[in-house]
């Protein structure tokens, strides 16, 4: 009697374990739609039959929720982004202003010339960038479609690899799934079992 309860609970926790993982696997498999003869019906894993969706509702989340156009702008608009700015400028005009100066002039002019232009560069791109950053950044950022980028990406996955990152985010978590159902399954049987001796 009680090897037969027993019994019937690891069949339970077995048919319970099993169930959970084929469900998961479901989500992922086939990558690729079979059809299913005399039937007729295309067999398709849930994440690869409905990737565009995913990609759609994702790229969505990321533009209003996590990175919007105005987080970009905060992002981009900080006092060492600008510094940076202004020194490339800074280097890039001097650069051309040395090439332009005639040879015969005397090498302590030339450095008297791009050191004064160097200081009116400096401050001149400094005063216009603090002006004018926010309006140079968003005019650039507008051109930036967060959600068509994330989609975009997403829909380039290729479905084994999508698979594997999906998987590797939440392995453990599917793995409780499993574990879970066989427990579930296990309890169910032993209470069945338990049961059926009873009313026997």
């Amino acid at each position: 009697m009680f090897w037969e309860i027993i019994f019937m609970a690891l069949v339970g926790g077995v048919i319970g374990w099993f169930t959970n993982y084929l469900a998961i696997k479901l989500i992922f498999r086939p990558l690729y739609p079979i059809k299913i003869p005399l039937i007729g019906i295309k067999l398709q894993g849930l994440v690869p039959k409905r990737r565009e969706e995913i990609a759609t509702s994702i790229g969505k989340t990321v533009e209003e929720q996590l990175l919007s156009l105005d987080d970009i702008m905060g992002y981009l608009n900080t006092d060492e982004n600008q510094d940076i700015i202004i020194k490339n400028i800074r280097i890039g005009i001097l650069k051309i202003i040395s090439e332009k100066i005639p040879a015969f002039i005397p090498h302590g002019i030339k450095n008297t010339i791009l050191k004064y232009t160097g200081d009116i560069v400096e401050k001149e791109s400094k005063d216009y960038i603090e002006k004018n950053m926010d309006n140079l950044i968003s005019q650039a950022v507008k051109t930036i479609d967060v959600k068509q980028l994330v989609e975009e990406k997403i829909n380039n996955f290729d479905l084994a690899e999508l698979e594997t990152i999906i998987l590797s985010l939440s392995s453990r978590e599917l793995r409780y799934i499993e574990v879970l159902g066989g427990g579930l399954g296990f309890l169910i049987g032993l209470i069945q079992g338990l049961l059926i001796k009873l009313i026997s």
